[in-house]
């Protein structure tokens, strides 16, 4: 299994607290220290499989918006997005559990052309105000199609790392990866109004493969 990146940091920790903790509960605990042993070679295996980077297929688009991230569709409506656009636009949220993969892709092709970190409140991430008070990235990228599309990479009570390696002038391809965030968190999506919304509140979103809304030219 390939781990990303973003993991080196987090599973040396890991597998420290899980040696020391470990060799501890050995010494002081003997035979039962398998009650202890056991439920932290779960969690510690958790750590691996949240890093984890599946293999996936990624196609080209032009028109198709692509799941940024895997999740659970939670928020399709029409919002004023005042960071960029200052306009109205349709927000789709998609909400990352600890288990979901945390990779995150541009959700449409063309160029990025702003982008801005604001610390912030680490509220949970279904919060509707945590769009616009957590800790949080925005980037906007001006399609393929001429449209702008701002995303928004928002911590939540459990994450509070992100990471997004994109800059102004790069290039944006839908379904490859931008950045990445730690744990429980949120992406929310501004579309412009004219956009066919395909996806629905409640779906589970594959990132880098499911077609979430398509624009027109």
């Amino acid at each position: 299994m390939k781990l990303h990146k973003e993991s080196k940091g987090t599973i040396t920790v890991a597998t420290l607290l899980f040696a020391v903790i470990a060799a501890l509960a050995i010494y002081f605990l003997e035979m039962w220290s398998l009650l202890i042993i056991v439920p932290l070679l779960v969690i510690y295996g958790l750590v691996f499989w949240f890093f984890r980077v599946p293999n996936r297929d990624i196609l080209d688009h032009k028109e198709n918006v692509i799941a940024p991230v895997d999740g659970k569709v939670v928020m399709i409506k029409e919002v004023d997005e005042t960071e960029f656009l200052k306009e109205k636009a349709i927000q789709v949220s998609i909400f990352m559990s600890p288990l979901n993969v945390h990779i995150c892709r541009f959700p449409v092709s063309g160029n990025v052309i702003y982008k801005k970190y604001h610390p912030g409140k680490y509220l949970v991430a279904w919060h509707e105000k945590s769009s616009t008070d957590n800790e949080r990235t925005t980037v906007a990228v001006e399609s393929m199609t001429h449209h702008k599309v701002v995303f928004r990479q928002i911590a939540g009570y459990v994450a509070r790392r992100i990471v997004f390696y994109c800059n102004e002038g790069d290039a944006a391809k839908a379904g490859h990866e931008f950045g990445f965030i730690k744990f429980g968190s949120r992406m929310d999506i501004f579309l412009p109004l004219d956009t066919e919304i395909i996806c629905k509140i409640g779906d589970k979103t594959k990132g880098g493969i499911d077609v979430i809304a398509r624009m027109q030219e």
